[in-house]
Protein backbone atom coordinates (compact mmCIF):
# COMPACT_ATOMS: atom_id res chain seq x y z
CA UNK A 1 0.00 0.00 0.00
CA UNK A 2 1.26 3.45 -0.86
CA UNK A 3 2.16 5.99 1.76
CA UNK A 4 0.42 9.34 1.76
CA UNK A 5 3.70 11.20 2.03
CA UNK A 6 7.05 10.42 0.45
CA UNK A 7 9.70 9.00 2.67
CA UNK A 8 12.51 11.15 3.91
CA UNK A 9 15.33 11.56 1.43
CA UNK A 10 18.79 13.02 1.86
CA UNK A 11 19.06 16.73 1.13
CA UNK A 12 19.51 17.31 -2.59
CA UNK A 13 18.69 13.71 -3.50
CA UNK A 14 16.05 13.20 -6.18
CA UNK A 15 12.61 12.15 -4.96
CA UNK A 16 12.18 8.41 -5.08
CA UNK A 17 9.60 7.15 -7.58
CA UNK A 18 6.85 5.12 -5.99
CA UNK A 19 5.37 2.06 -7.64
CA UNK A 20 1.62 1.53 -7.84
CA UNK A 21 0.41 -0.74 -5.06
CA UNK A 22 -2.77 -2.62 -4.13
CA UNK A 23 -4.66 0.57 -3.29
CA UNK A 24 -4.03 2.02 -6.76
CA UNK A 25 -5.02 -1.27 -8.38
CA UNK A 26 -8.24 -1.39 -6.37
CA UNK A 27 -9.25 2.18 -7.26
CA UNK A 28 -8.37 1.72 -10.95
CA UNK A 29 -10.36 -1.52 -11.08
CA UNK A 30 -13.37 0.09 -9.36
CA UNK A 31 -13.21 2.95 -11.88
CA UNK A 32 -12.93 0.49 -14.78
CA UNK A 33 -15.79 -1.81 -13.79
CA UNK A 34 -18.15 1.05 -12.96
CA UNK A 35 -17.62 2.64 -16.37
CA UNK A 36 -17.85 -0.79 -18.05
CA UNK A 37 -21.31 -1.22 -16.59
CA UNK A 38 -22.49 2.00 -18.25
CA UNK A 39 -21.82 0.81 -21.84
CA UNK A 40 -22.68 -2.86 -21.35
CA UNK A 41 -26.33 -2.44 -22.51
CA UNK A 42 -25.25 -1.30 -26.01
CA UNK A 43 -25.08 -4.72 -27.72
CA UNK A 44 -28.10 -5.90 -25.72
CA UNK A 45 -30.56 -3.22 -26.89
CA UNK A 46 -31.82 -5.25 -29.91
CA UNK A 47 -32.50 -8.17 -27.55
CA UNK A 48 -34.34 -5.90 -25.13
CA UNK A 49 -36.35 -4.54 -28.05
CA UNK A 50 -37.46 -8.05 -28.99
CA UNK A 51 -38.13 -9.14 -25.41
CA UNK A 52 -39.98 -6.00 -24.28
CA UNK A 53 -41.45 -4.98 -27.63
CA UNK A 54 -40.16 -1.43 -27.92
CA UNK A 55 -39.01 0.64 -30.91
CA UNK A 56 -35.62 2.16 -31.81
CA UNK A 57 -36.92 5.47 -30.50
CA UNK A 58 -37.31 3.90 -27.04
CA UNK A 59 -33.69 2.72 -27.22
CA UNK A 60 -32.45 6.26 -27.76
CA UNK A 61 -34.63 7.52 -24.88
CA UNK A 62 -33.22 4.82 -22.57
CA UNK A 63 -29.70 5.86 -23.52
CA UNK A 64 -30.51 9.55 -23.19
CA UNK A 65 -31.87 9.02 -19.68
CA UNK A 66 -28.51 7.55 -18.68
CA UNK A 67 -26.52 10.51 -19.99
CA UNK A 68 -28.85 13.06 -18.41
CA UNK A 69 -28.58 11.08 -15.17
CA UNK A 70 -24.81 11.55 -15.31
CA UNK A 71 -25.27 15.30 -15.76
CA UNK A 72 -27.66 15.50 -12.79
CA UNK A 73 -25.26 13.43 -10.69
CA UNK A 74 -22.26 15.57 -11.59
CA UNK A 75 -24.06 18.78 -10.71
CA UNK A 76 -25.58 17.39 -7.48
CA UNK A 77 -22.78 15.16 -6.14
CA UNK A 78 -19.67 16.34 -7.99
CA UNK A 79 -18.05 17.41 -4.70
CA UNK A 80 -19.11 14.40 -2.65
CA UNK A 81 -15.65 12.83 -2.40
CA UNK A 82 -14.26 16.16 -1.16
CA UNK A 83 -16.94 16.19 1.54
CA UNK A 84 -17.01 12.58 2.82
CA UNK A 85 -13.80 11.12 1.37
CA UNK A 86 -12.70 9.14 -1.68
CA UNK A 87 -13.20 5.67 -0.24
CA UNK A 88 -16.89 5.93 0.81
CA UNK A 89 -17.74 7.65 -2.48
CA UNK A 90 -16.03 4.91 -4.48
CA UNK A 91 -17.78 2.23 -2.43
CA UNK A 92 -21.11 3.95 -3.11
CA UNK A 93 -20.35 4.17 -6.84
CA UNK A 94 -19.44 0.50 -7.20
CA UNK A 95 -22.42 -0.58 -5.08
CA UNK A 96 -24.71 1.47 -7.33
CA UNK A 97 -23.09 -0.21 -10.34
CA UNK A 98 -23.89 -3.61 -8.84
CA UNK A 99 -27.45 -2.47 -8.05
CA UNK A 100 -27.88 -1.34 -11.67
CA UNK A 101 -26.73 -4.80 -12.82
CA UNK A 102 -29.32 -6.44 -10.57
CA UNK A 103 -32.07 -4.18 -11.93
CA UNK A 104 -31.05 -5.05 -15.49
CA UNK A 105 -31.09 -8.71 -14.47
CA UNK A 106 -34.74 -8.58 -13.37
CA UNK A 107 -35.97 -6.12 -16.03
CA UNK A 108 -39.45 -6.98 -17.30
CA UNK A 109 -40.57 -3.65 -18.78
CA UNK A 110 -39.25 -0.34 -20.07
CA UNK A 111 -39.84 1.51 -16.79
CA UNK A 112 -37.46 -0.85 -14.96
CA UNK A 113 -34.94 -0.50 -17.78
CA UNK A 114 -35.07 3.29 -17.40
CA UNK A 115 -34.55 2.95 -13.64
CA UNK A 116 -31.47 0.79 -14.26
CA UNK A 117 -30.01 3.41 -16.57
CA UNK A 118 -30.60 6.21 -14.05
CA UNK A 119 -28.79 4.24 -11.34
CA UNK A 120 -25.99 3.46 -13.78
CA UNK A 121 -25.65 7.14 -14.68
CA UNK A 122 -25.44 8.10 -11.01
CA UNK A 123 -22.69 5.51 -10.42
CA UNK A 124 -20.67 7.03 -13.28
CA UNK A 125 -21.14 10.53 -11.90
CA UNK A 126 -19.90 9.47 -8.46
CA UNK A 127 -16.92 7.44 -9.60
CA UNK A 128 -15.40 9.87 -12.11
CA UNK A 129 -14.24 12.63 -9.76
CA UNK A 130 -13.61 10.39 -6.75
CA UNK A 131 -11.45 7.86 -8.60
CA UNK A 132 -9.47 10.51 -10.48
CA UNK A 133 -8.73 12.38 -7.24
CA UNK A 134 -7.87 9.16 -5.37
CA UNK A 135 -5.44 8.03 -8.08
CA UNK A 136 -3.75 11.44 -8.02
CA UNK A 137 -3.30 11.25 -4.24
CA UNK A 138 -2.25 7.60 -4.11
CA UNK A 139 0.21 7.63 -7.02
CA UNK A 140 1.77 11.02 -6.40
CA UNK A 141 3.73 13.24 -8.80
CA UNK A 142 6.95 11.20 -8.91
CA UNK A 143 5.57 7.83 -10.03
CA UNK A 144 6.69 6.13 -13.22
CA UNK A 145 3.16 6.32 -14.62
CA UNK A 146 1.18 9.56 -14.39
CA UNK A 147 -2.04 9.47 -12.36
CA UNK A 148 -3.89 11.11 -15.26
CA UNK A 149 -2.82 8.27 -17.57
CA UNK A 150 -4.07 5.61 -15.17
CA UNK A 151 -7.37 7.48 -14.75
CA UNK A 152 -7.72 7.88 -18.53
CA UNK A 153 -7.28 4.19 -19.27
CA UNK A 154 -9.49 3.11 -16.37
CA UNK A 155 -12.24 5.48 -17.55
CA UNK A 156 -12.11 5.02 -21.32
CA UNK A 157 -10.96 1.42 -20.98
CA UNK A 158 -14.07 0.66 -18.97
CA UNK A 159 -16.32 2.39 -21.50
CA UNK A 160 -14.66 0.46 -24.32
CA UNK A 161 -14.48 -2.95 -22.65
CA UNK A 162 -17.98 -2.95 -21.13
CA UNK A 163 -19.74 -3.09 -24.47
CA UNK A 164 -17.29 -5.61 -25.94
CA UNK A 165 -17.50 -7.92 -22.91
CA UNK A 166 -21.31 -7.79 -22.87
CA UNK A 167 -21.46 -8.48 -26.61
CA UNK A 168 -19.18 -11.51 -26.38
CA UNK A 169 -21.11 -12.92 -23.42
CA UNK A 170 -24.43 -12.31 -25.21
CA UNK A 171 -23.19 -14.31 -28.22
CA UNK A 172 -21.72 -17.17 -26.19
CA UNK A 173 -23.96 -17.45 -23.11
CA UNK A 174 -27.23 -19.42 -23.06
CA UNK A 175 -29.05 -16.46 -21.44
CA UNK A 176 -27.75 -13.32 -23.22
CA UNK A 177 -29.85 -10.89 -21.16
CA UNK A 178 -28.78 -12.37 -17.84
CA UNK A 179 -25.21 -13.67 -18.04
CA UNK A 180 -23.56 -10.28 -18.80
CA UNK A 181 -25.21 -8.73 -15.75
CA UNK A 182 -24.28 -11.61 -13.46
CA UNK A 183 -20.63 -11.21 -14.53
CA UNK A 184 -20.59 -7.41 -14.38
CA UNK A 185 -22.51 -7.29 -11.10
CA UNK A 186 -20.08 -9.75 -9.54
CA UNK A 187 -17.10 -7.72 -10.72
CA UNK A 188 -18.70 -4.54 -9.32
CA UNK A 189 -19.08 -6.21 -5.91
CA UNK A 190 -15.42 -7.25 -6.12
CA UNK A 191 -14.47 -3.65 -6.91
CA UNK A 192 -16.49 -2.40 -3.95
CA UNK A 193 -14.75 -4.81 -1.59
CA UNK A 194 -11.37 -3.80 -2.98
CA UNK A 195 -11.77 -0.09 -2.32
CA UNK A 196 -13.45 -0.74 1.05
CA UNK A 197 -10.37 -2.67 2.15
CA UNK A 198 -8.07 0.19 1.15
CA UNK A 199 -7.33 3.39 2.98
CA UNK A 200 -8.66 6.89 2.63
CA UNK A 201 -6.41 9.11 0.51
CA UNK A 202 -8.09 12.49 1.12
CA UNK A 203 -6.46 14.45 3.91
CA UNK A 204 -9.17 17.10 4.29
CA UNK A 205 -12.94 16.51 4.27
CA UNK A 206 -15.48 19.29 4.61
CA UNK A 207 -18.53 17.26 5.65
CA UNK A 208 -21.60 16.46 3.59
CA UNK A 209 -23.87 19.25 2.37
CA UNK A 210 -26.30 18.71 -0.50
CA UNK A 211 -25.87 21.67 -2.82
CA UNK A 212 -26.46 21.94 -6.54
CA UNK A 213 -23.24 22.83 -8.38
CA UNK A 214 -23.94 25.96 -10.45
CA UNK A 215 -22.69 26.00 -14.03
CA UNK A 216 -19.73 28.29 -14.69
CA UNK A 217 -18.18 29.28 -18.00
CA UNK A 218 -14.89 31.10 -17.26
CA UNK A 219 -15.12 34.61 -18.67
CA UNK A 220 -11.40 35.02 -19.35
CA UNK A 221 -11.29 31.98 -21.68
CA UNK A 222 -14.96 31.87 -22.74
CA UNK A 223 -14.27 31.65 -26.48
CA UNK A 224 -11.68 28.85 -26.14
CA UNK A 225 -13.91 27.03 -23.63
CA UNK A 226 -16.96 27.11 -25.92
CA UNK A 227 -15.01 26.08 -29.03
CA UNK A 228 -13.51 23.07 -27.25
CA UNK A 229 -16.87 22.18 -25.72
CA UNK A 230 -18.66 22.34 -29.08
CA UNK A 231 -15.99 20.30 -30.87
CA UNK A 232 -15.80 17.65 -28.15
CA UNK A 233 -19.59 17.78 -27.85
CA UNK A 234 -19.95 17.00 -31.57
CA UNK A 235 -17.73 13.95 -31.06
CA UNK A 236 -19.70 12.93 -27.97
CA UNK A 237 -22.90 13.20 -30.00
CA UNK A 238 -21.49 10.65 -32.45
CA UNK A 239 -20.39 8.42 -29.55
CA UNK A 240 -23.91 8.62 -28.13
CA UNK A 241 -25.59 7.71 -31.40
CA UNK A 242 -23.11 4.88 -32.02
CA UNK A 243 -23.79 3.56 -28.54
CA UNK A 244 -27.56 3.77 -28.98
CA UNK A 245 -28.18 2.52 -32.54
CA UNK A 246 -25.13 0.55 -33.76
CA UNK A 247 -26.94 -2.71 -33.00
CA UNK A 248 -29.93 -1.55 -35.04
CA UNK A 249 -27.70 -0.52 -37.97
CA UNK A 250 -25.81 -3.80 -38.02
CA UNK A 251 -28.92 -5.91 -37.63
CA UNK A 252 -31.30 -4.19 -40.06
CA UNK A 253 -29.06 -2.75 -42.79
CA UNK A 254 -26.01 -5.01 -42.70
CA UNK A 255 -27.83 -8.16 -41.54
CA UNK A 256 -25.06 -8.73 -38.98
CA UNK A 257 -26.84 -9.75 -35.75
CA UNK A 258 -23.58 -10.43 -33.85
CA UNK A 259 -23.66 -8.70 -30.47
CA UNK A 260 -19.87 -8.96 -30.24
CA UNK A 261 -19.56 -7.00 -33.50
CA UNK A 262 -21.80 -4.26 -32.07
CA UNK A 263 -19.57 -4.18 -29.01
CA UNK A 264 -16.48 -4.01 -31.21
CA UNK A 265 -17.66 -0.86 -33.03
CA UNK A 266 -18.26 0.98 -29.76
CA UNK A 267 -15.03 -0.44 -28.28
CA UNK A 268 -13.07 1.07 -31.19
CA UNK A 269 -14.76 4.44 -30.70
CA UNK A 270 -14.00 4.72 -26.98
CA UNK A 271 -10.52 3.17 -27.20
CA UNK A 272 -9.57 5.73 -29.85
CA UNK A 273 -11.01 8.50 -27.67
CA UNK A 274 -8.46 7.51 -25.02
CA UNK A 275 -5.66 7.51 -27.60
CA UNK A 276 -6.78 10.91 -28.84
CA UNK A 277 -6.36 12.38 -25.38
CA UNK A 278 -2.79 11.07 -25.30
CA UNK A 279 -2.07 12.83 -28.62
CA UNK A 280 -2.45 16.17 -26.81
CA UNK A 281 1.01 15.60 -25.39
CA UNK A 282 2.60 15.75 -28.86
CA UNK A 283 0.27 18.15 -30.71
CA UNK A 284 0.85 21.90 -30.52
CA UNK A 285 -2.00 23.97 -29.10
CA UNK A 286 -2.43 25.79 -32.40
CA UNK A 287 -2.87 22.49 -34.24
CA UNK A 288 -4.92 20.35 -31.82
CA UNK A 289 -8.42 21.79 -32.10
CA UNK A 290 -8.34 22.44 -35.90
CA UNK A 291 -7.12 18.86 -36.40
CA UNK A 292 -9.94 17.60 -34.18
CA UNK A 293 -12.53 19.53 -36.23
CA UNK A 294 -11.17 18.12 -39.50
CA UNK A 295 -11.26 14.63 -37.99
CA UNK A 296 -14.88 15.08 -36.90
CA UNK A 297 -15.87 16.19 -40.40
CA UNK A 298 -14.09 13.19 -41.93
CA UNK A 299 -15.70 10.81 -39.42
CA UNK A 300 -19.18 12.18 -40.16
CA UNK A 301 -18.56 11.60 -43.86
CA UNK A 302 -17.40 8.03 -43.26
CA UNK A 303 -20.43 7.20 -41.12
CA UNK A 304 -22.76 8.70 -43.76
CA UNK A 305 -20.96 6.59 -46.38
CA UNK A 306 -21.48 3.47 -44.27
CA UNK A 307 -25.20 4.22 -44.08
CA UNK A 308 -25.49 4.94 -47.80
CA UNK A 309 -23.55 1.84 -48.91
CA UNK A 310 -24.44 -0.52 -46.00
CA UNK A 311 -20.72 -1.30 -45.77
CA UNK A 312 -19.08 -2.10 -42.45
CA UNK A 313 -15.56 -0.83 -43.17
CA UNK A 314 -16.43 2.91 -43.32
CA UNK A 315 -18.32 2.54 -40.04
CA UNK A 316 -15.31 1.01 -38.30
CA UNK A 317 -12.93 3.64 -39.69
CA UNK A 318 -15.40 6.42 -38.91
CA UNK A 319 -15.74 5.22 -35.32
CA UNK A 320 -11.93 5.23 -34.95
CA UNK A 321 -11.46 8.68 -36.53
CA UNK A 322 -14.30 10.16 -34.47
CA UNK A 323 -12.79 8.73 -31.30
CA UNK A 324 -9.35 10.19 -32.03
CA UNK A 325 -10.81 13.60 -32.88
CA UNK A 326 -13.07 13.59 -29.83
CA UNK A 327 -10.16 12.68 -27.57
CA UNK A 328 -8.03 15.51 -28.94
CA UNK A 329 -10.84 18.07 -28.49
CA UNK A 330 -11.58 16.76 -24.99
CA UNK A 331 -7.93 16.81 -23.95
CA UNK A 332 -7.44 20.31 -25.37
CA UNK A 333 -10.49 21.60 -23.52
CA UNK A 334 -9.43 20.15 -20.17
CA UNK A 335 -5.85 21.39 -20.64
CA UNK A 336 -7.12 24.90 -21.39
CA UNK A 337 -9.39 24.95 -18.34
CA UNK A 338 -6.80 23.62 -15.91
CA UNK A 339 -4.03 25.89 -17.19
CA UNK A 340 -5.85 29.16 -17.78
CA UNK A 341 -8.99 29.36 -15.63
CA UNK A 342 -9.02 30.94 -12.17
CA UNK A 343 -8.22 28.31 -9.50
CA UNK A 344 -11.29 29.18 -7.42
CA UNK A 345 -13.57 28.41 -10.40
CA UNK A 346 -11.61 25.51 -11.90
CA UNK A 347 -13.74 22.71 -10.45
CA UNK A 348 -17.00 24.39 -11.49
CA UNK A 349 -15.59 25.03 -14.98
CA UNK A 350 -14.61 21.37 -15.44
CA UNK A 351 -18.04 20.25 -14.20
CA UNK A 352 -19.72 22.62 -16.65
CA UNK A 353 -17.53 21.32 -19.48
CA UNK A 354 -18.54 17.73 -18.80
CA UNK A 355 -22.17 18.69 -18.27
CA UNK A 356 -22.16 20.12 -21.81
CA UNK A 357 -20.51 16.97 -23.19
CA UNK A 358 -22.95 14.56 -21.53
CA UNK A 359 -25.89 16.68 -22.67
CA UNK A 360 -24.51 16.43 -26.21
CA UNK A 361 -24.18 12.68 -25.64
CA UNK A 362 -27.89 12.38 -24.81
CA UNK A 363 -29.96 14.92 -26.72
CA UNK A 364 -28.76 14.15 -30.29
CA UNK A 365 -29.30 10.42 -29.68
CA UNK A 366 -32.91 11.11 -28.76
CA UNK A 367 -33.21 13.38 -31.80
CA UNK A 368 -31.97 10.57 -34.04
CA UNK A 369 -34.58 8.32 -32.43
CA UNK A 370 -37.28 10.82 -33.37
CA UNK A 371 -35.99 10.93 -36.97
CA UNK A 372 -35.88 7.13 -37.17
CA UNK A 373 -39.47 7.00 -35.94
CA UNK A 374 -40.51 9.61 -38.52
CA UNK A 375 -38.59 8.10 -41.46
CA UNK A 376 -36.02 5.30 -41.14
CA UNK A 377 -32.48 4.68 -39.93
CA UNK A 378 -30.62 5.62 -43.10
CA UNK A 379 -31.98 9.17 -43.65
CA UNK A 380 -31.89 9.82 -39.89
CA UNK A 381 -28.22 8.86 -39.77
CA UNK A 382 -27.36 10.89 -42.85
CA UNK A 383 -29.07 14.01 -41.46
CA UNK A 384 -27.29 13.55 -38.13
CA UNK A 385 -23.90 13.15 -39.87
CA UNK A 386 -24.50 16.37 -41.79
CA UNK A 387 -25.33 18.26 -38.57
CA UNK A 388 -22.17 16.97 -36.84
CA UNK A 389 -20.03 17.96 -39.82
CA UNK A 390 -21.65 21.42 -39.90
CA UNK A 391 -21.00 21.95 -36.17
CA UNK A 392 -17.35 20.92 -36.49
CA UNK A 393 -16.98 23.16 -39.56
CA UNK A 394 -18.48 26.10 -37.64
CA UNK A 395 -15.91 25.63 -34.86
CA UNK A 396 -13.12 25.41 -37.43
CA UNK A 397 -14.25 28.61 -39.16
CA UNK A 398 -14.48 30.34 -35.77
CA UNK A 399 -10.89 29.34 -35.02
CA UNK A 400 -9.71 30.69 -38.37
CA UNK A 401 -11.58 33.98 -37.84
CA UNK A 402 -10.11 34.39 -34.36
CA UNK A 403 -6.57 33.88 -35.67
CA UNK A 404 -7.10 36.39 -38.48
CA UNK A 405 -8.37 38.85 -35.87
CA UNK A 406 -5.26 38.39 -33.74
Amino acid sequence: MLNSTPGAAPSGAPARRRRPGPAVTAVAFAFWITMAGTTAPTPLYPLYGEALGFSPFTVTVVFGVYALGVVAGLLSFGRLSDQIGRRPTLVAATVLSAVAAVIFLVTQDVAVLLAARVVSGLSAALVTGAATAALTELIGPNARVRPATVALFANMGGLACGTLLAGILADLAPEPLRTPWVVLGGLAVLGSLGVAAGRESAVHRSGFTLRFQPLHVPGDIRAEFLRSAMAAGAGFAVLGVLTAVTGLFLGTLLHQPSHALTGLVVFIAFACTALGQLLIRVLKDAVALPAACLGLIAAAGLIALALATTWLVPLLIGAAVNGLATGVALGQGIATITARSAPRHRGASVSTFFAILYTMLAVPAIGVGVLIHASSLRPAGEIFSAVVAALALAVLLSLMAARRGR
